[in-house]
C-alpha cells in the first residue's frame, strides 16, 4: 500500500493525529498536495523557517512562526463541512515543551469535531507518553525499483545515457535502499563521471551514505569461497539456498544461518566470501552501534537498519558476535529493558520479514544466547565450525603461503590444535621477520590453548545439536575427535 493509499484511508478514517516518519519531506508533500487535490481538501504545512504556507495561509504568516500558534491556528482554520489538514515539519523537536503537547492533545481531540488533521513529518519516531496513545505512526518507504528505474529515466535525458537488460539490472540493484534524493544525486555523479549511469558511481555513494549513518556497513571486497579451506557442507548449503531463493517466484526465501565455533576458524571471512560469491551486496550489522543515548532511539535505530536491509535485498546481512549484543536480553542488563526490546524487533523481522534477505549471524558463546533465538525458522540451519581437520589444514597452508610467497617445500611446524587465523598468522609474521615458518610459529599460540576449556565446551554444546560444516549431516564427536553422523544413517548389520 501506497503512502497517498494508507493517508487517504487514515482521514477518511478521521485519526486526527498522525505521525510520517521520512526523511524525504519534499516527496511527502508532493504526494500529500495530490491527495489533497484529487480528494479538495484543505492543506496547510508548516516549518520552523517560513512559518505556515498554504492557500489559506496568508492571514497567519506573520504569528505562525512559533510552533504553538501555528497548532492554534488550525482550530480557526478547519471547517465542519471540510477537510483540513496541518503538517508540521520536524516537530519532534519542539515535544519537550508540556505547552505544546498539551496543545496538540487539544487539537487532535478536537479534530474529531471539526475534521482537522494534525500529520507530523519527521526522520524519527520521538513520542512522549502522552501522545502515544493518540497518533498513529506510518513509514514512508525507500524508493523500489520501479521508483529508482524512474528516477534514473529523468536524469537520463539521453537513450545512450540510460542502460538496458542486465546492466540496467545492476545499476538498480546498487541504488537499492537509498533515497530518492540520494539516488538522484548517485546517477548524476554518475552521469557527470562517465557519461552514462553505471553501478560504480552508485556503490560509491551508497557506501558513504551507510557509513555516514553508523547502522550498517557495506562490504566491497574481492573474497572468494577458494580462498578459504574447508566448510565444503556449509558452503554448498548456503550457495544452493541462495541461487534457489533469488530464482523462485514463489514465496520461499532463504532465512538465514547461524554460525556456531571456535575463534579464528572462519566464521567471518566466510560470510564475507558468500556476498561475493552469490552476487550480492553485504551488509554488515553493528548491534552495540545500535545503542542510543536517547528514550527510543535505540529501537528506531534497529528498525532503520532493517528497514534498509530490506529496501537492499536480495542482499547479505551479517551480524558478527551476536551473542555480546543480545547477552542482556534474557533481562539482566540493567538497562531499563532496551536490550530486550531491541531483540524483540529483531526476532519480529526474522520470523515476519518477506524480503530476501540473507542473514549470517556469528557466535563464539551459546550460553549468552536467548534460546528463543535458535529455535526453528529462525535461522536455516545452525552450523558448528570445529578446529580444521588435517586436509583442511594443509589447504589452508597451501593458501596463505601463496598469499606471502612464501616457500612451499619448507618445513611446517605442528598445527594439530590450529585455526585458519593461526595459520595466516604464522605465515603472515614468517614473511615479516624473514625466517621460516618453524620460528615464526614460536610467536603463535593457538586459542585451543589458551582457551581450551571454553573450546571443549563449546564442542560439547554442539555435539548432537548443530550442522556440521564438512559433510552433509549432524555435527558429533567421539573420543574427543569429531565423526560425521548422516541425518538417515543404515541400521547396523548386527
Amino acid at each position: 500500500m501506497t503512502l497517498i493509499d494508507r493517508m487517504k484511508e487514515l482521514i477518511c478514517a478521521c485519526f486526527t493525529g498522525i505521525w510520517i516518519e521520512s526523511p524525504e519531506h519534499t516527496e511527502v508533500l508532493a504526494d500529500m498536495q495530490r491527495l489533497a487535490q484529487e480528494e479538495q481538501w484543505r492543506l496547510m504545512h508548516w516549518d520552523l523557517d517560513l512559518g505556515l504556507q498554504g492557500s489559506i495561509a496568508s492571514d497567519f504568516n506573520e504569528s505562525a512562526a512559533d510552533p504553538l500558534t501555528a497548532l492554534r491556528s488550525l482550530g480557526q482554520l478547519g471547517t465542519r463541512d471540510g477537510t483540513t489538514i496541518l503538517v508540521l515539519k520536524n516537530f519532534h523537536r519542539f515535544l519537550a515543551s508540556a505547552e505544546i503537547v498539551q496543545s496538540l492533545v487539544t487539537a487532535i481531540h478536537r479534530g474529531k469535531l471539526d475534521r482537522t488533521f494534525v500529520v507530523i513529518l519527521s526522520p524519527v519516531v520521538q513520542l512522549p507518553v502522552e501522545l502515544e496513545k493518540l497518533f498513529t505512526v506510518i513509514e514512508h518507504a525507500r524508493p523500489d525499483r520501479e521508483q529508482l528505474a524512474d528516477i534514473a529515466r529523468g536524469i537520463a535525458t539521453e537513450a545512450e545515457e540510460l542502460p538496458s537488460g542486465n546492466e540496467l539490472t545492476a545499476l538498480l540493484d546498487a541504488a537499492a535502499g537509498l533515497t530518492r534524493y540520494e539516488a538522484e544525486n548517485a546517477f548524476s555523479l554518475s552521469l557527470v563521471r562517465d557519461g552514462r549511469l553505471t553501478p560504480q558511481a552508485v556503490w560509491e555513494l551508497k557506501t558513504a551514505a551507510l557509513k555516514k549513518s553508523g547502522l550498517l556497513k557495506l562490504h566491497r571486497g574481492s573474497d572468494q569461497f577458494e580462498q578459504l579451506g574447508g566448510l565444503e557442507a556449509l558452503k554448498a548449503f548456503c550457495r544452493r539456498s541462495l541461487l534457489r531463493s533469488s530464482a523462485s517466484r514463489a514465496e520461499v526465501r532463504a532465512k538465514g544461518v547461524l554460525l556456531l565455533g571456535v575463534p579464528g576458524v572462519g566464521k567471518s571471512a566466510f560470510c564475507k566470501a558468500l556476498g561475493q560469491e552469490t552476487g550480492r551486496p553485504t551488509l554488515t550489522l553493528d548491534v552495540g552501534a545500535l545503542m542510543g543515548s536517547l528514550v527510543g532511539q535505540t529501537e528506531s535505530n534497529i528498525r532503520e537498519a532493517l528497514a534498509i536491509a530490506d529496501a537492499m535485498s536480495p542482499c547479505i546481512l551479517f551480524v558478527d558476535e551476536v551473542e555480546k549484543a543480545l547477552s542482556g536480553a534474557s533481562g539482566g542488563a540493567q538497562d531499563s529493558g532496551v536490550s530486550t526490546r531491541l531483540f524483540g524487533t529483531l526476532l519480529t523481522w526474522m520470523n515476519d520479514h518477506t524480503s530476501n534477505v540473507f542473514m549470517v549471524a556469528t557466535c563464539n558463546d551459546v550460553s549468552k544466547l536467548p534460546p528463543e533465538f535458535t529455535r526453528a525458522e529462525r535461522f536455516d540451519g545452525v552450523f558448528f565450525l570445529d578446529l580444521p581437520s588435517g586436509d583442511q589444514r594443509a589447504a589452508i597452508w597451501q593458501i596463505h603461503l601463496r598469499e606471502f610467497s612464501l616457500d612451499n617445500d619448507q618445513d611446517r611446524p605442528q598445527d594439530d590444535l590450529w585455526t585458519g587465523a593461526e595459520i595466516r598468522a604464522c605465515c603472515r609474521l614468517a614473511a615479516l621477520l624473514d625466517v621460516p615458518l618453524t620460528d615464526a610459529a614460536h610467536h603463535v599460540v593457538p586459542v585451543a590453548v589458551t582457551a581450551c576449556e571454553s573450546v571443549e565446551k563449546l564442542r560439547s554444546w554442539a555435539d548432537g545439536r548443530c550442522l556440521s560444516v564438512d559433510h552433509p549431516g549432524v555435527y558429533q564427536r567421539v573420543q574427543g575427535k569429531r565423526r560425521r553422523r548422516s541425518v538417515m544413517s543404515k541400521p547396523s548389520d548386527n
